[in-house]
């Protein structure tokens, strides 16, 4: 695989959670200017080549830590030695399937789950001479829900039920879908639901929300270290985690910290800010765990992007680097409080250039947003557009694609920056 066509690649990702809206992986493919409008012609093999391609380029096992990648393949990928180069404990193979597997698929299937390889089947439709010979060696079954009703979806399920195997239901945007397809026995899900939940005006926080924001604006406001710690004090839970945070990270400390004003000094307003915009966001009464929430885990990645594409041709602003990480952060706000933007800036205090790129795309901060924006919904053409907007040489699809994945070993805690 040549390295031009890895670098006019876009990596797409589609999370997958389990059952306790827990991230359990995410669905790999890429999406390259020829193959955008994908043709009737488009080489399935030659996409999994190249996912594999940027897979071992990028680093990508690393960089999903503990969340698997689902690989899209065919038969005549699974027959490539190259499928014995991806390591087994990380990745499902997700068989796409036009005919029924011949004897040698099927053995060559065998041989992958003796290497102890998940297996998935794709676009799942019932029991046929596709699906029926590969039973016994699946681990998963992707069902496309948006071409199903209620009925459908049962009838696809219902014979699975009983067989070791998990049902992984594809589609999936919103909470309703969710909850219906966990009601017909699906384990796992594929979609973006979790970033798009009801948005009510007027919606009350709750008790420790509120808060949250209070310690924020004390944060972004640069209050005095008194001003934070008394307020910290009033959330014991808080506190704890601070303490345990900063000892475990570790500052060249000879003693652990047992002050809340000392471990507020250490952390710093910035990252103090940071880490508790992203405890509004974990689920409720849970540490803010981003490698297991897949809401905190978008919002980290979006703020860690954005401060990452900022620095390529502003690298010495470190001003307009933090504000970068708090625009993309705040962008999943919405998402988290259940509020309009309008409403959160009213709580929550933000510098001008800061809310006019949340309402209004403006500026740089704005337009390197919409970018996000765009890699997030898989919108070549929209990426592209934006990066010759942007006018840097050095913004291209694979300045994108390594973002992503520096972005995300920083979430796992797998970089070497703290």
């Amino acid at each position: 695989m040549s390295d031009s066509a890895i670098n006019e690649a876009l990596l797409s990702r589609q999370p997958v959670v389990d059952l306790q809206h827990e991230l359990f992986g995410y669905e790999l493919s890429l999406q390259s200017p020829a193959e955008a409008s994908r043709p009737a012609t488009y080489d399935r093999s030659r996409a999994a080549t190249l996912v594999c391609a940027v897979y071992a380029e990028l680093g990508i096992r690393s960089a999903l830590g503990r969340s698997k990648a689902f690989l899209r393949v065919d038969p005549d990928f699974v027959h490539d030695d190259a499928v014995e180069a991806l390591p087994s404990d990380a990745v499902v193979l997700e068989l796409v399937l036009n005919a029924a597997p011949d004897e040698r698929t099927l053995e060559r299937c065998r041989a992958l789950r003796d290497r102890h390889y998940a297996l998935a089947l794709a676009d799942y439709v019932g029991l046929d001479e596709c699906s029926r010979p590969l039973l016994t060696m699946l681990d998963i079954v992707k069902i496309d829900i948006t071409r199903c009703d209620d009925a459908m979806l049962r009838e696809l399920a219902g014979p699975l039920a009983k067989l070791p195997l998990k049902l992984l239901a594809k589609g999936v945007d919103t909470q309703e879908q969710m909850e219906r397809c966990q009601k017909i026995g699906f384990q796992l899900f594929q979609g973006h639901f979790f970033a798009r939940p009801e948005i009510v005006s007027g919606r009350r926080l709750s008790a420790s929300q509120a808060a949250l924001i209070q310690l924020i604006n004390l944060a972004g406001r640069d209050s005095d270290t008194a001003k934070i710690e008394e307020a910290m004090k009033h959330e014991p839970a808080l506190a704890v985690n601070l303490l345990r945070i900063v000892n475990s990270v570790g500052y060249g400390l000879s003693r652990p910290i047992a002050s809340l004003r000392h471990a507020i000094t250490l952390l710093g307003r910035r990252q103090l800010q940071r880490w508790l915009q992203l405890l509004l966001m974990a689920p409720s009464g849970k540490t803010p765990d981003a490698s297991r929430s897949p809401l905190l885990q978008l919002a980290a990645l979006r703020g860690r992007m954005m401060e990452m594409l900022i620095a390529y041709d502003r690298p010495a602003d470190q001003k307009l680097a933090d504000q970068a990480f708090i625009t993309g952060i705040m962008s999943m706000m919405p998402a988290a409080l259940g509020l309009p933007m309008n409403e959160i800036f009213e709580q929550i205090a933000l510098e001008a250039e800061i809310m006019q790129a949340l309402i209004s795309r403006a500026g740089r901060l704005g337009k390197t947003l919409a970018l996000i924006d765009c890699f997030d919904a898989d919108d070549g053409a929209g990426c592209d557009a934006l990066l010759a907007q942007l006018s840097d040489p050095s913004l291209t699809r694979s300045t994108l694609n390594t973002c992503l994945m520096e972005s995300l070993r920083w979430v796992n805690g797998n970089s070497d920056e703290n």
